[in-house]
């Protein structure tokens, strides 16, 4: 008679935040799948629901509680973790009946409670874990975390106090991390940490073995390893690197992208240009000399794309400390810019400067710094129609005939003429999935997400591009 196998027990899964808290979901669903735990994709089917929280804003402590109020209502078992876990009496407050709450990157601590509320089912059976960990990101990207936590003190952030300093990850076993990816599927690697830069430091850039050598835990040597990684089909993986502090030796890595080691592609967070409000704001490297180091960077990348996030309306921003930000935007000709109106952060130093900013005036500035690079990114985007481009595709749509109406999808190119019966969308190697723009391609049939293309550009807007694939 046939073994009949039970039927394990399923947990939700509502993630909030940045990568880095994606990292973690993905971490937490892992150790769950390898004991036996099957996901559900909705409440319903759910034993229990696991809440991964932000913490950083206000806005998005709202959301998170939000998010558990929902998850309650819709299931009634729920455990929270995440950054917001550290203020476990705020939750507890509005929702006492949580399971548990813990902080971020307390992975056993959240095991343990979710195997307390849906206790798991043995299954000698079934391998439960595919190669690569369970991911929540499309199967053709992954996320990389190389450490935890930041040493910097800026006056408008909380993150050391939720993450902790600065904890830099083994390079070979981020590379050994890196390697299963590819090798499991993965055709690009975003590269995470809250300081990118200086990873390794707290280690003192203590070198390890990897592959017959010696792999300092150093940006520059953890990059040149990851450029060397190679896909099943034998094609090079692309290397995106997110949160990187303008320091000193970030010049070392522009060599790289140029021989096309790692994408042509930085994320730097200046978040400001007036030297007055960087001061309040104890940004570090604040005084180098950024302008000048753009230039030469695109002297050795030509192809190099730098993405930056801005804080408007920060208490004691003068009108003259904004029309220099707008002065230094202009000038930097940045490709890819974020900008966000100064919220007070429970916990942040910057709360307690004087002259804060009205509201109405924050907004007037927020908008007039999303116009001016809107601008400049469509600019930008214009100088590329009419070259062909990689292009790394996220998914394939069946289109509908073009109509009127909040129905017309999401393939939706400057002309109708572009609307054919199957599109693709992808990303080229200036745009990060999610916070960057992307390239729509007509005539796309016989294309699967995770497919490099070449692509001809036809069009462009102020944030996509438009074409085919040649």
């Amino acid at each position: 008679m046939a073994t009949k196998l039970p039927s394990p027990p399923r947990v939700g899964m509502v993630s909030l935040g940045c990568p880095k808290a994606l990292v973690d979901s993905e971490r937490i669903l892992t150790k769950l799948r390898a004991s036996g735990y099957d996901m559900s994709p909705d409440y319903a089917g759910a034993d229990v629901v696991l809440v991964n929280t932000c913490g950083f804003l206000d806005s998005a402590k709202e959301e998170s509680l939000e998010a558990i109020g929902e998850a309650i209502a819709e299931n009634g078992k729920v455990v929270v973790t995440g950054c917001m876990g550290k203020e476990a009496d705020v939750i507890r407050a509005r929702f006492p009946q949580v399971l548990a709450i813990t902080g971020p990157q307390q992975y056993e601590e959240v095991v343990g409670a979710v195997m307390e509320a849906a206790p798991p089912v043995a299954n000698p059976y079934v391998d439960l874990v595919p190669e690569a960990g369970l991911k929540l990101t499309p199967r053709h990207y992954s996320y990389l975390k190389i450490s935890e936590g930041c040493n910097h003190r800026c006056s408008f952030c909380i993150i050391p106090s939720i993450r902790g300093d600065l904890a830099s990850r083994r390079p070979d076993a981020i590379l050994r991390e890196a390697e299963k990816l590819v090798a499991a599927g993965t055709k690009e690697l975003l590269v995470i940490s809250q300081d990118t830069s200086a990873y390794g430091v707290d280690i003192r850039h203590q070198p390890r073995e990897w592959k017959g050598r010696e792999v300092r835990a150093h940006m520059t040597d953890l990059a040149r390893e990851l450029g060397k990684l190679k896909t099943p089909e034998g094609d090079t993986p692309w290397v995106r690197l997110h949160y990187v502090y303008p320091y000193p030796h970030v010049d070392q890595v522009i060599p790289l992208m140029a021989e096309g080691l790692v994408l042509p592609y930085l994320d730097i967070p200046f978040q400001h240009a007036s030297p007055k409000v960087l001061k309040s704001m104890r940004r570090p490297a604040n005084e180098a000399k950024v302008l000048e180091r753009l230039k030469n960077w695109r002297s050795i990348c030509p192809d190099i794309a730098v993405r930056s996030s801005f804080v408007v309306g920060f208490p004691g921003e003068t009108n003259e400390d904004f029309e220099y930000l707008l002065r230094w935007l202009e000038e930097a000709q940045l490709d890819r810019v974020g900008a966000f109106r100064f919220e007070p952060v429970e916990g942040a130093a910057a709360n307690a400067l004087p002259d804060h900013v009205p509201e109405e005036i924050k907004e007037d500035r927020y908008q007039r710094v999303m116009d001016l690079t809107a601008r400049i990114s469509a600019e930008k985007l214009a100088a590329k129609v009419g070259k062909t481009i990689d292009v790394l595709i996220d998914r394939v749509d069946d289109v509908a005939p073009l109509q009127e109406g909040p129905d017309r999808r999401h393939f939706d190119a400057p002309h109708p003429e572009h609307h054919h019966d199957v599109g693709a969308t992808g990303r080229s190697k200036a745009d990060a999935p999610e916070i960057d723009g992307e390239v729509h391609l007509r005539d796309a049939a016989g294309l699967k997400p995770g497919d490099f293309v070449k692509a001809l550009i036809e069009e462009s807007d102020e944030h996509d591009l438009f074409g085919v694939a040649v």
